[in-house]
């Protein structure tokens, strides 16, 4: 019975159907009249409305419509009439509506007859649910009715009911187990198919949003669950068992351990649907995907398992033969207009990914066995694509395996190098592919030694017939040059550009715009030794820079840009000459010939500006005032965020690129990233000038601080916008300081606004690396403004966000050590984890750095704030964790440094661990206690005194250890010297036997890595001289080689390393010492280095 007058329900109809128009103005007026009439006025009797529409309407198209537009309208904010804030709002509606409302969909999904729109409104009811879960409100009919349905005679009902259950899990988490088991267990156990996997999706949805301890007691139905699958396989109904399958891949995402038991029986079914080629590509790569899963979230049960690892292998490099299948010469394949087509969804593609995963989940010991076993006969076999696959497979695993294959890089090049060669262009594309991926992933080795293997066979490549062979050869030398030496190229550059040169006037488009980032990369690799070719290829690039050019030749004309300002950039400003002022008035004319957003040229151009900037420095200013407004316009760029409320939005913008799609709250967010990605580049290049230009950038600071840099903090829409505006902040400051001085009431002003968004970010930033970059952000900005920079108001809020994230991270800790308690013995820490903890440390560290910074500038001041986390760092000092001791020592030092003889007030918080540091097994940890022991006796005062004389036997211990000068320690040790030197000059008055100590001293000579401890070591090192004492007269040609060997390494320089050369040369003539001989001792250069500072 309705509820609504006819007047109202004609008034309905007429609008969904304009809402369905296909005229434009009819819809948009529709649209208005929603809004205005309806949603703004009445929204009760709109709700009312089209409920009554699903329930009644004898038009099916009608009932669908109206049940769409009613989850739509549910959705939408309301400020709710009786709290007076913003809910959904089907919530802001009274209590007798919201009632009769769910009482006529639950009746409509009862009576409705079409599965399709029965669907829809299934839809809506699942929509409301959502609505009551989330505001912790019940439905208590709705669970009856749910039940009621999926015990219903009828298949339809029955699987929607578990439909509504897969999208609002929430709604039974909390009932009984055994009702939930059982009606589980009947749906798996269905007679219709479609009501089966309607269960396994709902099951899927419903026990991700378990914690783990409730998802223990469901793993008995896990059989009920694969026992679906076979069947479904048999029929031969490929869409549905891709779908099972999507249900399974999101249970072995969570809970992996369920499958234990029968997993081999899966892993056999999996690979027998893999190498089933009468099923459709999606169910088998979906299998691919399930078994892969079972790799990224519990590789030692994979390992574990008889079959997996070999039959894996066999699968992908199966599924990666599936290539060209009706193209065997490669005709159509060379055919392509571009080097990069998009095969995502192949079969080969497929194999390939799922190849590089297990390399990188189950590692190189176990995945290159089975691998090796087919490489080689795949290599020599007659088919093309066996070739092609196994080229493909070292691609695909070199990342995984590289600490077994890097000492093998000899024989897995046997392999690739004559393929380069092939009569096959599809095998030679390969080839270079397996080239190009190898000087990544085995960087600086392959480059270092094979050298002389891979350049002069892969150069020849270039010379290809095929344009697609060309440019992949072209793009694998980007990947071999990056990561090369200018010495490594220099004999090489000669036939290389030659042959780069010839690609240039190649006709297709895609290979001359590979060359030019060729020629681009090997210019900045190769550095002043690029010079002698400048002559050559400027000219050709200032050609296509000043021809006119059509529209399809915009991005060869990009890259040619791209190509000459690193050119610029390798040789040099005084090597261009009047060109670098020609190159950059080119540049100004193409920017204002660009029109079109879709330009390519208009990014391209923005990094140009950055490099020529670098280049020009004081001489690039003139340009700036064209180069900054699109830059800022750029940076300043808005979110362009969408609210997608139908399915037929969210298609659409899924088929466009540059889009994310965010669910929230029932609806989806779509947020446009191109933008986004673009603000982050310009914020990038505002730093770059920033940081060149300095006091002359000045212009441009107050706009950028207050409009780009400091909102850009908080843009929560994208975290790199927010890294690149941490690292603008400081330069900005910088810029200004320069320009108006370190004292002037400007920059007070400016740090005056900018301290406040700091302060704030450190406590609303929600991604914990982006939080590091925000701490680093802001003790940069501290070190620029200097001495006295933030108030006690500054420090209190400081420490207040420092606290919470502290909590925060032992909470973190306790759930990773209890999430470790759960793993089985040989399970290893997920990479996600593994990055959560990496993550972790990166953002205590530099909250280390942050508080070292306010200490150094504020000194004693800042003592009763941090007072606040002293609790914190007191079990970090007492943790097993080496990393948690080294950060509380670490700030221990600090309070030493700084504070200087208040720091005593803490001595009873900081003698233990320093001692405990002492004999840390973690170098870092010895070489922060030792540290500590220095500042004590430097800065710390009389108090200090007794500790530090105290300690020197285990300073000593600490440079006698037996790896005291391996790379690890040398520097623990180093820092050991220079405490005892500080130790001996500050407090010698407690030392008891001081001669014998300095005797003992000069033995822990030399300091050659530390440039800090350096200078002390050696300070001391000279005052004993000057004193003409007898440890350094009856050692002195020990002191003599410690001090040419520190000069050599450079630890000794400036002001200091004269001073101390000086006391050297007198204690060489005092000491009556065969200098030259001495000297003989060391290399030739490092003779000719020390022989300039005695000469």
């Amino acid at each position: 019975m309705s509820m609504l007058p006819p007047d109202v329900h004609a008034a309905l109809q007429q609008l969904v159907q304009g809402l369905q128009a296909t005229d434009n103005n009819v819809r948009m007026q529709a649209e208005s009249q929603l809004v205005s009439e309806w949603v703004s006025n009445r929204p009760e009797v709109l709700l009312m409305g089209l409920a009554e529409q699903v329930q009644g309407s004898e038009d099916a198209n009608m009932r669908t419509s109206a049940a769409v537009l009613f989850r739509r309208m549910a959705t939408r904010s309301r400020k709710d009439p009786a709290t007076d804030t913003s809910k959904e709002l089907f919530l802001t509606l009274g209590a007798p509506q919201k009632a009769a409302i769910r009482a006529k969909l639950l009746q409509s999904m009862e009576t409705e007859t079409l599965p399709s729109v029965r669907n829809k409104c299934g839809d809506a009811i699942a929509e409301i649910a959502r609505q009551y879960a989330e505001e912790g409100e019940p439905w208590p009919e709705l669970l009856g009715a749910l039940f009621s349905l999926s015990q219903s005679a009828d298949t339809t009902h029955r699987e929607s009911a578990f439909r509504i259950f897969a999208t609002t899990p929430g709604i039974i988490q909390r009932q009984h187990e055994e009702t939930v088991l059982g009606a589980f267990t009947k749906g798996f156990k269905d007679d219709d198919v479609r009501v089966r996997l309607a269960a396994v999706e709902a099951f899927a949805s419903f026990f991700r949003s378990l914690n783990k301890k409730a998802q223990q007691k469901y793993y008995a139905l896990l059989p009920d669950i694969l026992n679906i699958l076979p069947p479904i396989k048999d029929s031969g109904d490929t869409d549905q068992l891709a779908n099972a399958l999507v249900a399974l891949i999101e249970l072995a995402e969570v809970a992996p351990k369920m499958f234990k038991p029968l997993f081999n029986n899966l892993v056999k079914f999996s690979v027998t649907v893999i190498q089933d080629t009468s099923l459709g590509d999606t169910a088998r790569q979906n299998a691919l995907e399930l078994m892969a899963t079972f790799a990224d979230y519990s590789p030692q049960m994979c390992r574990k398992d008889p079959t997996y690892t070999g039959d894996m292998v066999t699968q992908c490099l199966s599924l990666m033969t599936d290539v060209g299948m009706d193209d065997d010469d490669a005709e159509e394949w060379n055919a392509y207009e571009d080097d990069d087509v998009d095969e995502s969804d192949m079969n080969h593609v497929a194999g390939e990914q799922t190849m590089d995963r297990l390399a990188n989940k189950l590692g190189g010991s176990t995945v290159l066995p089975p691998t090796f076993q087919w490489l080689p006969r795949m290599m020599t076999s007659a088919a093309w694509r066996d070739r092609h696959a196994a080229l493909m497979a070292i691609s695909a695993i070199s990342e995984g395996c590289r600490e077994l294959m890097i000492g093998e890089l000899d024989k897995v090049l046997d392999l690739v190098i004559p393929a380069l060669r092939d009569q096959h262009p599809r095998v030679r594309w390969a080839a270079c592919n397996a080239i190009g991926q190898m000087s990544t992933d085995f960087a600086r080795t392959m480059q270092e030694n094979y050298h002389q293997v891979v350049l002069p066979n892969i150069i020849p490549v270039l010379e290809s017939s095929e344009p697609r062979v060309q440019a992949h050869a072209a793009a694998a030398l980007v990947n071999f040059c990056e990561e090369a030496e200018k010495v490594t190229l220099e004999p090489y550059l000669d036939n290389l550009l030659s042959h780069l040169l010839q690609l240039l006037q190649n006709p297709k488009r895609f290979v001359q715009e590979q060359a030019l980032s060729t020629i681009a990369t090997v210019a900045d690799s190769a550095e002043g030794a690029f010079s002698r070719y400048y002559d050559t290829l400027m000219p050709l690039l200032f050609n296509v820079l000043r021809e006119e050019q059509s529209k399809e030749y915009r991005l060869l004309r990009a890259k040619a840009m791209e190509c000459a300002t690193l050119i610029a950039l390798a040789v040099g400003k005084e090597r261009m000459g009047s060109d670098a002022l020609e190159l950059v008035q080119i540049l100004g004319r193409i920017q204002q010939s660009i029109n079109d957003p879709d330009d390519p040229q208009a990014s391209y151009l923005l990094h140009c500006w950055g490099r020529m900037c670098r280049i020009l420095e004081a001489d690039f200013l003139p340009y700036l005032p064209a180069v900054m407004p699109p830059l800022m316009e750029l940076a300043g760029a808005k979110a362009d965020i969408q609210l997608l409320d139908d399915e037929e939005k969210v298609a659409q913008v899924e088929q466009e690129d540059g889009w994310e799609l965010v669910p929230l709250k029932g609806k989806v967010i779509g947020i446009r990233t191109s933008v986004l990605d673009d603000k982050h580049m310009a914020i990038e290049l505002i730093v770059i000038y920033a940081t060149a230009l300095k006091a002359a950038f000045e212009p441009y600071v107050d706009e950028i601080m207050d409009k780009i840099a400091l909102p850009g903090l908080a843009f929560f829409f994208h975290d790199p916008v927010r890294v690149s505006s941490a690292k603008c902040v400081p330069q900005l400051l910088n810029a200004y300081k320069e320009a108006h001085g370190p004292e002037s009431t400007k920059l007070g002003q400016l740090w005056e606004r900018t301290v406040e968004k700091l302060l704030e970010v450190l406590s609303t930033e929600p991604a914990i690396d982006t939080l590091a970059e925000m701490y680093q952000c802001f003790y940069e900005s501290v070190e620029v403004i200097g001495k006295n920079s933030l108030t006690s108001t500054h420090m209190a809020t400081f420490i207040e966000s420092a606290k919470g994230v502290l909590e925060e991270y032992k909470d973190r800790v306790k759930q990773r050590l209890e999430d470790a308690a759960e793993r089985e013995e040989g399970d290893e820490e997920s990479e996600e984890t593994m990055y959560a903890i990496e993550d972790d440390q990166t953002l205590l560290s530099d909250m280390n750095k942050a508080y070292h910074t306010i200490f150094k500038n504020m000194s004693t001041n800042f003592l009763p704030h941090w007072e606040r986390l002293l609790s914190f760092y007191t079990d970090f000092v007492q943790n097993p964790d080496p990393t948690q001791r080294q950060w509380a020592l670490c700030i221990f030092d600090d309070v030493l440094e700084f504070c200087g003889h208040q720091s005593w007030a803490y001595h009873q918080h900081i003698i233990q661990p320093i001692l405990d540091g002492m004999r840390d097994d973690m170098p870092a940890n010895r070489q922060a206690a030792v540290y500590g022991v220095g500042v004590a006796a430097h800065k710390g005062g009389e108090a200090w005194a007794e500790f530090c004389a105290a300690v020197l036997p285990t300073l000593f211990q600490v440079t006698q250890r037996p790896d005291a000068r391996n790379d690890d320690d040398v520097f623990a040790t180093e820092n050991a010297c220079a405490a005892i030197a500080k130790v001996l000059h500050y407090n010698s008055s407690k030392v008891p036997n001081p001669q014998e100590i300095v005797n003992a001293w000069v033995d822990t000579l030399p300091v050659l890595n530390d440039e800090e401890a350096a200078p002390y070591a050696y300070s001391f090192m000279a005052q004993l001289i000057d004193q003409q004492n007898p440890a350094v007269m009856t050692q002195a040609d020990k002191c003599f080689i410690a001090t040419a060997r520190a000069l050599d390494a450079e630890t000794l320089q400036g002001q200091t390393a004269t001073r101390i050369v000086g006391a050297v040369k007198h204690l060489v003539t005092m000491a009556n010492l065969d200098a030259a001989a001495l000297l003989a001792t060391l290399l030739p250069e490092a003779q000719r280095t020390v022989a300039a500072y005695f000469s």
